[in-house]
Order: C-alpha cells, then sequence, then structure tokens
C-alpha cells in the first residue's frame, strides 16, 4: 500500500489580490503562511518517503514549511517545472475583476474554467496536463509502484491534471474540481495503483 499525499501551496499574495499568478513567482502571504504549518500539522504522524514540488517559491516554501511542521526534512525532494501552474500568459499579473470588466465575465471565466481553451499566449488546464501528466507518470508513479508515500506540493491546476488522472475523471467531470490552498489530500493506493481510499484532511 502506498499513499499520494496532494497539497496546494498556501494563500499566495497573489491569491489574496486576486490577480492571475501562473509562472510569475510570488511569495506566500501571511495566511499563506499559517495554512502551511496547519497542513504540517495535520500532516504530522503520516509517513512520507518523499516529496516533489515546482520550481515556484509558493510552492516550495509551503513544502519546507510542511516538512519543518511534521520533523521530516531530511526527506529527498525533487524540483521539476513540469508541476508549476498552468502559465495565465498575457493574462498574469492582472486583476481577475478588472479583466471580467474589460473582456466580459463569462470569456474570463472561460479562460479559468474551461478544459482546452487557453487564455492568450498561455496554457489551458489541456496544456498543463500535457506537461504535468508525463513526469508524473514516469517520476511519481514509479515510487509508488514502490510502496513509498509522496508529497507533492504544486499548484490549482498542476494538480488538477493530476487528480483527473488517478480519478479517471473526464474533462467535464475535472471543471467541478476546485482544489483550496493548504489542504492535504490523501490518497491510498493498492499495489495495483486503484485508489482504496481519498481523505480530505
Amino acid at each position: 500500500m502506498s499513499k499520494l499525499i496532494l497539497l496546494r501551496h498556501g494563500q499566495s499574495q497573489w491569491n489574496l489580490e486576486n490577480r492571475f499568478t501562473g509562472w510569475i513567482d510570488v511569495p506566500l502571504s501571511e495566511q499563506g503562511i499559517k495554512e502551511a504549518k496547519e497542513a504540517g500539522a495535520k500532516l504530522k504522524d503520516l509517513k512520507i518517503d518523499c516529496a516533489y514540488t515546482s520550481v515556484l517559491q509558493r510552492a516550495i516554501e509551503t513544502l519546507n514549511l510542511v516538512l519543518r511542521a511534521t520533523g521530516k526534512n531530511s526527506i529527498p525532494i525533487t524540483k521539476n517545472a513540469a508541476l508549476n501552474e498552468r502559465h495565465y500568459g498575457e493574462l498574469q499579473g492582472l486583476n481577475k475583476e478588472e479583466m471580467a470588466k474589460k473582456f466580459s465575465k463569462d470569456q474570463v471565466q472561460l479562460w479559468r474554467r474551461s478544459y482546452d481553451v487557453a487564455p492568450p499566449g498561455g496554457e489551458s488546464l489541456k496544456d498543463t496536463a500535457a506537461r504535468t501528466l508525463p513526469y508524473f507518470r514516469k517520476a511519481v508513479l514509479m515510487d509508488l509502484r514502490q510502496g513509498k508515500n509522496v508529497l507533492i506540493a504544486a499548484h490549482g491546476n498542476s494538480l488538477r491534471s493530476i487528480v483527473m488522472e488517478i480519478e479517471h475523471l473526464t474533462p467535464e467531470q475535472i471543471l467541478k474540481v476546485e482544489i483550496p490552498t493548504g489542504v492535504p489530500i490523501v490518497y491510498e493506493f493498492d499495489t495495483n495503483l486503484k485508489i482504496v481510499s481519498k481523505q480530505i484532511l
């Protein structure tokens, strides 16, 4: 039996300011730091063998705070841009409400929540999955097959693409999936990598 723990980073400064973040490397807010520490407290009694994170500081900082809180600072950590948030292109850094006024609420909602419509110069969820999932299959699934418990600290959309894969969701179903900041999701797998249980801590 192995476990996969998915953790979206704590609230970032731009989450707080309601801006499109994407690949812009912004830090955690005070609330985000608190969320990461609370996630660590929830994971304290869980065995974690290794961890993966994106190369963006909000995910790395979240992971570091979690591992400090759990006392698991010495486990192997792998950073890879394949786990980065989706790239929001020309929307990066811009306020979501202002963009809704400029382009219409429906258009911004389509960019944010459709499966295969990308914002100008950016990635759709489908594009994000196209880089996240090959890496997940190659690296993370190998650890899970070996019976390891794996923690991934990443982002809303890279994690949604992983959830879509392991839960066998359709493009329509994944649109309804929200992953809140700083909330660990723990999947337990059998030896055939079938999900035995799912817990939201």
